[in-house]
């Protein structure tokens, strides 16, 4: 029981399971954010052009049996929505990791290297040894 409790714990801590975890916990908080966007403003403001609220009410009578197609335009109208503002969010945030990126090249400094007298290979400016070939420099 020990050895299973100890395999259970090596995978369940791995590095991997825990990143999926918190991206899946990030993901189901980042859902409710867009949804409440879609929800809260561009359903009202596509509402405005349809001149329509409530799209549940939408249903075609054959006979007896009742077909709510207004349920199906309302999914199309929510995934093409989320879609769009999926497109904007994700095309902003990697605008901003390009700047970011673009302010870390400049500001990187490459320290001046030099060669090792011995081996010839580029070793730090300041270094007493060359990690190379070990030896002492001057």
């Amino acid at each position: 029981m020990k050895k299973i409790w100890n395999e259970f714990k090596a995978f369940a801590f791995k590095g991997n399971v825990v990143d999926l975890a918190v991206g899946m916990i990030i993901g189901s908080s980042f859902t409710a954010i867009v949804n409440s966007l879609v929800n809260s403003v561009v359903m009202p403001l596509f509402s405005l052009i349809t001149q329509k609220n409530n799209y549940e009410e939408m249903k075609w009578m054959i006979g007896a049996t009742e077909i709510p197609y207004g349920l199906f335009l309302q999914a199309v109208i929510n995934f093409a929505a989320i879609a769009v503002c999926l497109f904007f969010i994700v095309k902003v945030i990697n605008k901003l990791n390009s700047l970011a990126r673009k302010e870390e090249k400049k500001e990187e400094v490459k320290e001046p290297a030099r060669l090792c007298p011995f081996c010839k290979s580029e070793i730090h400016k300041e270094a007493t040894r060359c990690p190379h070939c070990t030896s002492e420099l001057k």
